[in-house]
């Protein structure tokens, strides 16, 4: 699927990863296998409902993502502090569109400096890269 260069430039940061599609699943699969793929799932389930436009589908939505990953005992809890959780359970009866950007930003951040390089480092990944430099050489080198 992709090239080594793509494969390798994930490791360029967290945003490269996310962006790209097969980065992207690699990363869930990763997560899936720590039992912590709530986390990336909430944060696309953030980056879609921004880019919501209607307003009964702003509260449908924001419902949704509450019920999902906020409120105690969700089915996909994500692990934020006390202090965010209670902001948006005070605000969720009338969201708005930026209503879960510190909790967004809470849990990028944990990607980004805890699930992110456990990823690069990860057997999954060498792995990926591996495969994708063994597939180059083929490719130029179609006597081996």
């Amino acid at each position: 699927r992709s090239d080594t260069g793509e494969t390798t430039a994930w490791s360029e940061s967290v945003d490269t990863l996310l962006a790209n599609k097969d980065g992207l699943a690699a990363f869930r699969m990763f997560l899936k296998s720590e039992f912590s793929e709530e986390n990336v799932e909430f944060w696309l389930a953030c980056e879609d409902f921004k880019k919501t436009k209607s307003s009964t589908k702003i509260t449908s939505k924001a419902q949704k993502i509450y019920s999902d990953f906020i409120q105690a005992d969700a089915p996909k809890e994500i692990n934020i502090d006390f202090h965010t959780k209670t902001h948006i359970s005070q605000n969720i009866s009338e969201p708005t569109l930026s209503c879960f950007d510190d909790a967004q930003r809470l849990i990028y951040s944990l990607m980004a400096k805890d699930s992110f390089p456990r990823f690069l480092r990860s057997e999954m990944y060498k792995e990926l890269v591996k495969r994708q430099q063994h597939r180059n050489q083929k490719r130029w080198l179609p006597f081996l």
